[in-house]
């Protein structure tokens, strides 16, 4: 069963248990998701890794939105993005340890053949392919141009 698919099942479930905030933010992704795909072309779907990618970029604006209410000292709107944050993180992979991602990080310096930071597009380029889910990008992108100072 494709993220799709597993995400449509899961609003009816979220309806079925009057889960007001998990059916609000399924939806949202959902929606996301067919404009994704029919911005696409007719008759394409939407691959995991794909799918993963939209989730991450909500959770993110989700995240961001919550930092905001908070610092507006509106508990209730905070309260509701975190929740609809939390409803959207489940589909995510487990985030890697900042150790796992240093060494991650080290093989693909070594398997790009990067020799210093000039090469920071490159080795940045595979990690993001690699990574993506597992790790925050601004995270990538200090351990890559930490490691890469080094040597």
């Amino acid at each position: 069963m494709s993220l799709f698919d597993q995400i449509s099942e899961d609003i009816k479930a979220a309806m079925k248990a009057r889960e007001k905030d998990r059916l609000e933010a399924l939806r949202n992704l959902k929606k996301v998701m067919l404009e994704e795909k029919a911005a696409k072309g007719a008759g394409s779907e939407l691959t995991d890794s794909e799918s993963l990618k939209l989730i991450q970029k909500l959770v993110k604006q989700g995240k961001d939105s919550a930092e905001i209410y908070q610092k507006q000292n509106r508990e209730d709107l905070f309260a509701q993005e975190m929740a609809q944050v939390q409803a959207l993180e489940i589909y995510l992979p487990q985030p890697m340890t900042p150790q796992e991602l240093i060494e991650a990080i080290k093989v693909i310096i070594q398997n790009t053949g990067a020799t210093s930071i000039k090469d920071m597009g490159k080795v940045m380029n595979e990690a993001s392919r690699q990574l993506a889910g597992k790790a925050d990008g601004r995270d990538i992108a200090d351990k890559v141009k930490g490691l890469l100072n080094q040597i």
